[in-house]
């Protein structure tokens, strides 16, 4: 099954009308755009930096509430919109589903919100033979929920699962030509060898939590996870009900001593978003698990709500045919880059939160990103230069989640004599049609597709500006991006890769084949006095294993 580069399956945001107005009133220019966030009670507050993304925005006590010792009891009561296919964790693909399953369920490693990798059942992972194989040390004394002991047989068992076709899972597309079917093996009963395609430096992400499907279940798994819900995660899973939610008590057998602290979770679901914040803000539930930064913003510092949020790596790719008119000319190509207003991008997509990007393909949480490119920011006499008197138009293809994105565009590209006819199409018919000829998120002239976070910085290029990759939609080739993203893959030190990245993103920087706007950011929303320890997570993950009461 082929996955595509959509984020989180989420319902339609019910402010999309307001959203899209403030589109329209915001993409002229930023007067318009502070006006109407004071008049929705945003503060007019400059957009947040790098620099403060990720700090708590507390309401009033939160500052003490973060500071308190943890305390033992208590369940938290969280809010999400319902999942809209079984929860599987070999093929789900939602926030919610991908929640449920991290409460009970754990990983070999976990990714945390900074992007480092935190060990969880494997206590250590080393390479050898030049990052061709790699090795995994399991956690002692780690057993699921039934008793039954983790080893290295059930690791092998539960990555053959997602490695084998037949599972549908979208774990697939992550080991595409790095891990393949048989490549994983057992040393001994705490060790598991995965051997490679090919040297693949960046390795431990694709097993991490950063590719969620890779929760480790049990060998006789075999579906019916809400019946049969085992696993070796910090809670129990005691119901699930597709219409209403879910509750979960601590579980007795939890590898790391003491934790969690919470004696269960109780999650309802709300079939939009407006629901799930007024259910917050009545104090019917006491956090969300998925957030909307244009809804929750307007509450940062205000009573018991606290905001956390952060940076991530999910981006809308702004694609250009470099192989047709009027974008077989880099120039063109530039012009439209050099006319976006970026902070304006973010304000109105993201609420602020998001990171600018630079037209290249690293987001400033990988660790390789280059910091010594100069920043593309608006301007017009650049783009007058570039386009040398030449008129430039062009339709822009897109479906209904990118709309908001897509008049954003628009609207800041008319300020520069640039005109863009808007081509919405539904959803499947923008990623219908024949994926080798004619579907239009790959074969259209310019078009938006939204790509949910990623682990690491190859699971961008690959596909989508690597020559041959399998999502190129700008049909870009460069022989030179192509090998120094091969080596990139096989560096061995943080300083050849480093090297290797810069290439890439000074290639990519140039030639302007996709436009990367703004890295997103996301938000969790949370009655800040009564819990600590929640946190926005880069992918909206959950751990609650160190969530703790307040009073």
């Amino acid at each position: 099954m082929r996955e595509f580069p959509r984020p989180f399956n989420r319902p339609a945001l019910p402010g999309a009308t307001d959203l899209t107005r403030r589109v329209l009133l915001a993409g002229t220019g930023g007067g318009a755009l502070s006006l109407l966030l004071a008049a929705c009670g945003a503060g007019g507050g400059a957009p947040l930096t790098g620099a403060d993304s990720g700090a708590p925005q507390a309401g009033a006590g939160a500052n003490a509430a973060a500071s308190a010792p943890p305390r033992r009891g208590g369940t938290l009561r969280a809010g999400s919109p319902p999942p809209p296919t079984a929860v599987d964790p070999v093929t789900m693909y939602d926030g919610s589903a991908i929640a449920i399953v991290q409460l009970v369920a754990d990983y070999l490693i976990w990714l945390d919100r900074d992007f480092t990798l935190k060990p969880r059942l494997a206590e250590k992972w080393e390479s050898e033979d030049g990052g061709k194989r790699w090795v995994f040390t399991l956690r002692k004394g780690v057993t699921f929920s039934d008793g039954t002991p983790l080893d290295a047989e059930i690791v092998k068992a539960s990555f053959d699962r997602l490695l084998d076709p037949k599972s549908k899972s979208a774990a697939l597309s992550a080991f595409d030509t790095v891990l393949a079917k048989g490549g994983v093996g057992v040393r001994d009963a705490a060790t598991v060898v995965f051997t490679l395609e090919r040297a693949f430096s960046d390795f431990p992400y694709l097993v991490s939590a950063g590719n969620y499907n890779a929760v480790i279940l049990k060998k006789d798994y075999a579906g019916d996870f809400t019946k049969k819900p085992i696993g070796t995660g910090p809670f129990l899973l005691e119901s699930y009900d597709a219409s209403s939610g879910a509750t979960f008590t601590r579980n007795p057998k939890y590898w790391e001593p003491g934790k969690p602290y919470l004696d269960g979770v109780k999650i309802t679901f709300y079939a939009d978003d407006q629901a799930d914040l007024l259910a917050l803000q009545s104090g019917e539930i006491d956090a969300q698990i998925l957030s909307r930064p244009q809804l929750v913003g307007p509450l940062k510092g205000l009573g018991d709500i606290t905001v956390d949020q952060v940076q991530g790596t999910g981006l809308t790719a702004f694609t250009l045919r470099t192989d047709r008119p009027p974008f077989d000319r880099k120039e063109a190509r530039q012009a439209v880059a050099y006319a976006l207003d970026r902070p304006g991008v973010n304000a109105t997509i993201y609420d602020g939160i998001g990171a600018l990007g630079n037209d290249h393909l690293f987001a400033p949480l990988f660790p390789a990103a280059p910091d010594g490119i100069a920043q593309r920011a608006k301007d017009p006499a650049k783009v007058a230069e570039l386009l040398g008197g030449q008129p430039l138009k062009f339709t822009l293809t897109y479906d209904p989640p990118s709309k908001d994105y897509a008049l954003t565009v628009q609207n800041q590209l008319k300020q520069a004599g640039i005109q863009v006819e808007l081509d919405q199409r539904t959803s499947a018919d923008f990623y219908g049609g024949d994926q080798e000829k004619d579907t239009p998120w790959l074969f259209s002239t310019a078009n938006l597709v939204g790509w949910a976070g990623r682990a690491t910085p190859s699971q961008f290029i690959i596909p989508m500006v690597k020559g041959g990759g399998v999502w190129n939609g700008s049909k870009y080739a460069n022989p030179a991006l192509d090998a120094a993203a091969d080596a990139y893959d096989a560096a061995q030190t943080p300083g050849e890769r480093a090297a290797q990245a810069e290439i890439i993103a000074k290639a990519l920087h140039e030639d302007i084949p996709v436009i990367v706007a703004v890295w997103s950011g996301t938000v969790r929303a949370y009655n800040g006095r009564k819990f600590t320890g929640i946190q926005a997570h880069p992918s909206s993950y959950v751990d609650f294993s160190s969530v703790s009461q307040v009073v």
